[in-house]
């Protein structure tokens, strides 16, 4: 498996925080409560799944770094960013 870079690194760390914090949601919107299944987005949106292509990751890397800059993650709209 390939070493993650330290911008997918922060993504992981992200997520798995908000995972922890009851803020992660799946994409319909309901809380995560599955521990493999945060990996899973944590990874995804990371750019660092092995689900998908080397194009693909480097697609959902930008648009989560897109989305924290916007201060769009859950986050940063607990925290009023938004």
């Amino acid at each position: 498996m390939p070493k993650e870079s330290p911008r997918q690194k922060e993504v992981v760390e992200r997520v798995m925080h908000e995972f922890k914090h009851g803020e992660l949601e799946s994409g319909t919107g309901k809380p995560v409560k599955s521990r493999k299944q945060a990996v899973a987005i944590a990874l995804n949106e990371a750019g660092a799944s092995n689900r998908n292509s080397s194009q693909k990751n480097r697609d959902n890397l930008r648009r989560t770094k897109r989305k924290e800059r916007e201060g769009a993650t859950a986050k940063q709209q607990k925290e009023g960013h938004l």
